[in-house]
Order: C-alpha cells, then structure tokens, then sequence
C-alpha cells in the first residue's frame, strides 16, 4: 500500500471585514457593495424605515403583514407569477420586520441578478398588495399566535418584554402583534402603512457578491433607482425607558416537567464603548459549550443541556441612544429550578468577587476573532452583518474595527463589563413552567419579589 505525504498548511494570509463602497442614486436609495471575488452567489439587503414603533395605534402587526405581502403580486405580476419568476431565476426573496424597522432580503446566482434585481424593485416600488392575499396572511398570521403562546421560550420572551417596558411602549408588546391587533388588518391598512413609510431616500441597499462581467452601476440605476417616492421626512425614535428591578416572574403551565428560563435586562447599544468587552465577558459567561455557566449547570449539576448568555441591540439611533437586551436562557427539569438558579445566581456573584481568568479570555477572544474567517464565507452574511451595521447606525468600518477592539480586550475589562450586565440585584426572571411545584423553592432563594401569572 501506498502512502501519499500529509498536504502541509499553507501560509495564513491576514483577513479582515470587508468595508464596502457607499453611494446614492438619483432617487435617494443610499447603496453599499462589496465585491467578494469567487461568491458567485448574490445577497441583497434592503432596510427600510419602517420601524415597528410607527405601526398605528392598535394595529401591531401591520408592519410584518407588510413585509410578508411584499412578494404576494406587483403591477407587473400576479403573486403566483411574481413566485414563478423568483423560482425561474433561482432566487429567494424574504422580508420580516422588527422594531429597528424593516428588512428585505435577496440571494440570487451572480448570472440571474438582473431579472432579479428587478422583480425586487417591483416588490418595494408597486407592490400590490390584493386584499385576497393579505387576508389569507392576516389568517396565517393567527394561526401561528396560538403556536407562539404554547412554546414556553416564545412566552418567556414576551412576558420577559412586558416586564422590560412600560405598556405604552412598543417594546413591550409581541412583534408580530396579538390576536386582538392583527385581527384588525386589512389591505387599506396595509397599503396606508407602505405609502407612509417605504420610499427610496429612506432606505439602504446592500449588495455583496462576484460581480464580475457585471456593471453594477447601470444594473442598480435600471432596478432600484427607477423606483420613486417623496423625500425622507425625519422620524425621531422615541426614548426607551426601562424597569429592570430585581424580580421574578412564573408563567405557570401545570404539569410541565422542565422549566423555561429568562433572566433579562436592558444594556447599551453598540455604540458604547463597553461593547465590545461586554461581547467577551458574556461569551466567557454563556456563549458556548465550556463556558462557567455550563460548566456549573450542565457538567457538574446535570441541570440542563445548555445555557446561553448574549447581547442583542433592539433599537439604535444616530446619538447612540439605543438599548439592547441582555439575557440568559435555557430549560431545566421543573424538580431543579430552584437549585438551578441557586447556582446561577452563585456564578454571577463569583464572577464578581473573584474574576474571569487570563484562561477564558484567550479562549473567548480565540472563539470570536478566529472564526470570523469562516462565519462570513458566504455573501449572504457579510451583506446581514452590514445591513445591521446600516439599521443600528454604525460606520461602514465598525464590524473590522471591532475584531481589532476584542483581540485588545484584557481580561480585567471583559470581566467588569460581564459584571456590568448581569448585576445580580438587576435582574428581571421569567420562568415557563409548574407554579405549583416551583414557586415555593424560588421564592426561598430571595432574588427579588415573586408574581404568578396565567400561561
């Protein structure tokens, strides 16, 4: 038998985040590209200024049955022509929208992108939204409410946000709206809700992909730049207040045998400068496997098969005013909720008292900054990243300059900023589960004041 020598690695060539070219069109429509040689498959992403706060009163949801009725038919095309062109051309077209605003999303073969480019145009430039269809999305729509409601760690998120935000605040009610809210729309008001807020000048168009043999130039102003709309008016995002007293709250669901856990509060947004030590100090507490959450409550108790602790913005504004969630999740069986969250609590006072090690740093910072080569291989994910970077109000250069501040980030740092978020007389609870079997001991630990509510 032969055999052949072991290929040898080659030398590591530096990398970096691609920061791509910004320009405008005629139209107003802000474009960033980034041309990524070999990523023969193209991402667009298309934010548009229509944040979930602008919904009218009583009508929560409109914004996602917007979205969702973008690709349901356009002046040109009915919703099953429009469906049969995209599947021609090997495309995926998806939108949803949150409370930065609204997101649409493209993939498409390098070679398709010009009948591409241009069903999406007709999507954001005359969508025609037929009330048949946004009848049978409003239906959709309520049929997955029910579904939301029953999956503890939807319910935990938004008992988790009523808790969060005063009830006059959007944050403070489901995305998608409740039953009562979406119930109430129809294709008036969707088509009054489009007309008020999506227009060109208020929109960013990312495209990232190969775009060799292609002038993307005339490409996007034959496309996007043929739509057309009135003038930005400025909106100003309203302030973002929070009640994040230590608490707890049990969702009660009889008879369930593991509990949903969420412990929550609110945290800067990416503008501030404790962000990226914040991003390794949670990744040494909750991001991964070997983390001292796991470690404790997985490894050593039993109690879970994982918990996680992140960082997510929910709203940003040029000032930097914005606010993110800070949370740790995860499930344990109802007989050890209380345990469980004995020894939660015990980590975080730990970490406080005694530190992160020089241990958990390197491998933080080693997990963060070395993947990122693989985590944007594709176009579709360097073009999201800068998307995000577009809708929270970052510069072009934030997400390089941010793998440069987390190699930087010592180890005294990401542990005040881990301490920072998870102060442990801060912390609101929700738990998903039995009452009856669990209230008693979680009311012993003293962690803050106990409500049941219904499930």
């Amino acid at each position: 038998m032969t055999f052949h020598p072991m290929p040898q690695a080659g030398e590591a060539s530096p990398w970096a985040f691609p920061t791509p070219e910004r320009d405008i069109l005629p139209n107003g429509l802000t474009v960033l590209h980034c041309h990524r040689p070999g990523q023969r498959v193209v991402a667009v992403e298309v934010n548009l200024a229509a944040p979930l706060d602008a919904e009218p009163e009583g009508l929560d949801g409109v914004a996602t049955i917007m979205a969702r009725a973008l690709s349901e038919g356009t002046d040109r095309h009915s919703a099953e022509e429009f469906a049969a062109e995209l599947e021609r051309c090997g495309a995926t077209l998806d939108a949803h929208a949150d409370h930065p605003g609204m997101r649409v999303s493209l993939e498409v073969p390098a070679s398709r992108l010009p009948l591409a480019l241009s069903l999406l145009a007709d999507a954001l430039r005359a969508p025609a939204f037929p009330a048949d269809e946004v009848e049978r999305l409003v239906g959709n729509r309520l049929d997955e409410i029910p579904h939301e409601l029953a999956n503890p760690g939807r319910r935990a998120a938004q008992e988790l946000g009523r808790e969060l935000f005063p009830a006059a605040s959007r944050m403070s009610r489901p995305r998608q709206g409740t039953e009562e809210t979406v119930r109430r729309i129809d294709a008036d008001a969707v088509r009054a809700f489009y007309r008020e807020h999506i227009r060109p000048a208020a929109a960013t168009a990312v495209v990232v992909g190969d775009f060799t043999g292609l002038s993307l130039a005339e490409l996007l102003a034959e496309t996007l730049g043929a739509w057309t709309g009135p003038a930005a008016v400025a909106r100003p995002a309203p302030p973002v207040t929070a009640d994040d007293t230590g608490r707890v709250v049990i969702v009660d669901r009889p008879g369930a045998v593991q509990t949903q856990v969420l412990i929550g509060r609110v945290g800067p947004d990416r503008h501030d400068r404790v962000w990226p030590a914040q991003v390794v100090g949670v990744y040494c507490l909750g991001g991964t496997l070997t983390s001292r959450l796991d470690r404790v409550l997985r490894e050593e108790k039993g109690y879970t098969y994982g918990v996680r602790a992140f960082g997510q913005v929910l709203r940003s504004t040029p000032e930097g005013t914005g606010v993110s969630l800070l949370a740790i999740s995860g499930s344990v069986a109802t007989d050890v909720t209380g345990p469980a969250l004995e020894d939660t609590w015990q980590v975080l006072s730990t970490l406080a008292a005694g530190g992160l090690t020089d241990e958990e740093r390197d491998a933080a910072v080693q997990n963060l900054v070395g993947v990122a080569p693989l985590r944007y291989e594709t176009a579709a994910a360097v073009a999201a990243t800068l998307a995000d970077q577009v809708e929270q109000y970052l510069p072009d250069d934030h997400q390089a300059q941010l793998y440069a501040r987390l190699a930087e980030t010592g180890t005294v740092e990401a542990t005040a900023a881990a301490v920072s978020a998870f102060p442990v007389d801060n912390l609101v609870t929700v738990l998903v589960g039995d009452a009856s079997a669990i209230e008693a001991p979680v009311r012993a630990l003293d962690i803050g004041e106990v409500k049941v509510v219904s499930g």
